[in-house]
């Protein structure tokens, strides 16, 4: 349950930091709340996980999904560039989040 509860941490991270860009410094009201209430969100689930799994590997694959999440998502909802390099980088962040998950 504690991995779901993480996974799930990971998503709102996801949500947060694309709704940074949308929040336009927060100056816009409804961004700025969805991405405060994803924020404290992401963060009580990360804690609740880490009840039950290790600080480091938690907080390890948490910033992955959000990262690998975000990378991808600027890609496609503000055309970022999606070089061979940046997609390989993309790839090896999945390899350590399944490492962690399945091998530490």
């Amino acid at each position: 349950m504690a991995w779901i509860i993480l996974v799930v941490a990971g998503l709102f991270e996801i949500g947060w930091a694309i709704g940074l860009k949308y929040t336009e410094g927060f100056t816009r009201l409804t961004p700025t709340v969805l991405t405060v209430a994803s924020m404290v969100i992401s963060i009580v689930l990360l804690g609740l996980a880490v009840r039950d799994l290790p600080v480091g590997s938690a907080y390890a694959v948490w910033t992955g999904i959000g990262t690998v999440g975000t990378a991808l998502l600027g890609m496609y909802l503000f055309a970022e560039p999606a070089t061979v390099i940046r997609l390989v980088c993309i790839a090896l962040i999945v390899s350590g989040i399944g490492g962690l998950k399945f091998l530490a």
